[in-house]
């Protein structure tokens, strides 16, 4: 099913465009380090918006 003809057509190709978006996403996603709020951030209450 995935050969060179698949990927001509335009479902083979939106195919391709979603795996590297994939790709690109987990690549930059994994760059993101996730670190506490500093204290004086943490000291504002948050609100939410309903």
């Amino acid at each position: 099913m995935y050969n060179r003809s698949f990927f001509r057509t335009r479902v083979g190709q939106a195919a391709l465009a979603s795996i590297t978006a994939m790709v690109a996403f987990v690549t930059l996603s994994s760059h993101i380090t996730v670190t506490a709020p500093t204290p004086g951030l943490a000291m504002y209450q948050q609100v939410e918006i309903a």
